[in-house]
């Protein structure tokens, strides 16, 4: 479990990182990019820097790339404007939870639709051996 501390700077970072993509960046590439979540190291060494891009692979991948080529001039930014020792290194990593929660969901469907299937089934087959 990750101290307080920890807790703060993800926080402070998810936010300074967001509005320097929002203000700053001038990449078409980077765009679209939603900040979800940031996990600092507690040596602060490296900052993974969790991304929501939409659109299809090919879009996600050049917004990472775009993301990558930025990473110098936004750690620059952040080192003006955090009262910190050392700014870590930062890496982009695309946000799979909501791909994840939409899989979850497709997986809850089908095992609704499943049930429905066989309770509908079940029904018809307890009437036939009535007969």
């Amino acid at each position: 479990m990750p101290n307080r501390r920890l807790v703060r700077l993800n926080e402070q970072f998810r936010r300074e990182i967001a509005e320097i993509l929002r203000r700053d960046v001038r990449d078409p590439r980077v765009g679209d990019v939603t900040v979800t979540a940031v996990e600092v190291t507690s040596d602060l060494w490296l900052a993974r820097v969790y991304v929501s891009v939409p659109g299809d692979d090919k879009d996600r991948a050049e917004a990472l790339k775009g993301l990558e080529a930025a990473s110098s001039f936004i750690r620059r930014v952040l080192g003006g404007s955090l009262s910190i020792r050392r700014v870590p290194e930062l890496r982009f990593v695309e946000d799979q939870m909501l791909a994840q929660a939409n899989r979850v969901e497709e997986i809850l469907q089908e095992i609704g639709r499943a049930k429905e299937s066989e309770s509908s089934s079940s029904a018809t087959g307890t009437e036939e051996s009535d007969d």
